[in-house]
This record gives structure tokens, C-alpha cells and sequence, in this order.
């Protein structure tokens, strides 16, 4: 079986989002690549980016513990670039923090247009998981319905 490889993308800071998926993933089906290295140079940038240029899935999972907002422009990029193999997951909530006010309401706005683009939008980390473990090139989109009353 030809193992599914997946860029893991999105909030670093801090963030334990990647440690919760990976343990949540096949790891006989799935192969994942962190881009977070203690120290960033121009060869990890080339490394992340021939990831994102080629791997079957670029996930995004983006929380409020991030400090900047290049994970939105970069999943909009490719939910123009590469619709069919881009995945988001926005969690409003994590580790004691939360999106409020109007950066939910531009996190919530920015995971319905790349709905519309095609992307695959999870709610939480499960989800994103069981899409993952389940992936295939074949697979037909299930797009996820973003509910918030803050929309």
C-alpha cells in the first residue's frame, strides 16, 4: 500500500495540534511532514516548500496561537492552486486561547471561500484524521458546513 503524504501546514508557535493529529493518524498509511525545526534556515524553507508543492495533502490547521496570518494567505493560495488536495481546519479554541470578535468572523469568512474553491474543511482535529487515514486520489470531496453564529 502506497503511503499518503501529508504537509502539515498552519499555526506553530507554541501549538500542540501537530503532536494531537499525528498520534490520531495510520501511521503505516500516512506520512507526515512537520516543517517546525528549532532552527529555520533557507534549506528548511526549500525542504517546506517542495513539501507543499508536492505532497497529496497540504493541511492547514490554523488556531489563535498564532501570531501571524501568512497560514490564511497560504491556504488561499492553494485553495486556488491545488483545491483537490488542500485541507483546513480552523479551531476557534486551543490551549487557553480563542478566536474572538472579528479575527473569528475573518477565520470563519476565510474557510467558507475555500469551501467554495473545493477545499476539504474540517471542524476539529478528528475529522481532519479520519479524512486523512481514509484518503484517497479517488475520494470524492465531502465539504464540512462551518456553523457559527458569529459568521
Amino acid at each position: 500500500m502506497e503511503k499518503v503524504s501529508v504537509f502539515l501546514g498552519g499555526t506553530c508557535a507554541d501549538s500542540t495540534w501537530r503532536e494531537e493529529l499525528l498520534g490520531k493518524l495510520d501511521q503505516e498509511r500516512v506520512d507526515a511532514f512537520n516543517p517546525v525545526v528549532p532552527d529555520w534556515t533557507p534549506e528548511c524553507q526549500a525542504v517546506e516548500d517542495y513539501h507543499r508543492e508536492t505532497d497529496d495533502i497540504c493541511l492547514y490547521v490554523i488556531t489563535p496561537e498564532g501570531e501571524g496570518f501568512y497560514s490564511f494567505v497560504e491556504v488561499t493560495d492553494d485553495s486556488n492552486k491545488r483545491p483537490e488536495r488542500t485541507v483546513l481546519c480552523i479551531l476557534t479554541e486551543a490551549n487557553g486561547k480563542k478566536f474572538e470578535g472579528h479575527t473569528l468572523k475573518c477565520a470563519l469568512k476565510t474557510a467558507k471561500l475555500v469551501a467554495k474553491n473545493g477545499v476539504f474543511v474540517a471542524e476539529n482535529l478528528d475529522q481532519v484524521a479520519a479524512y486523512i487515514n481514509g484518503y484517497s486520489k479517488e475520494q470524492p470531496k465531502k465539504l464540512v458546513k462551518i456553523d457559527n453564529n458569529n459568521k
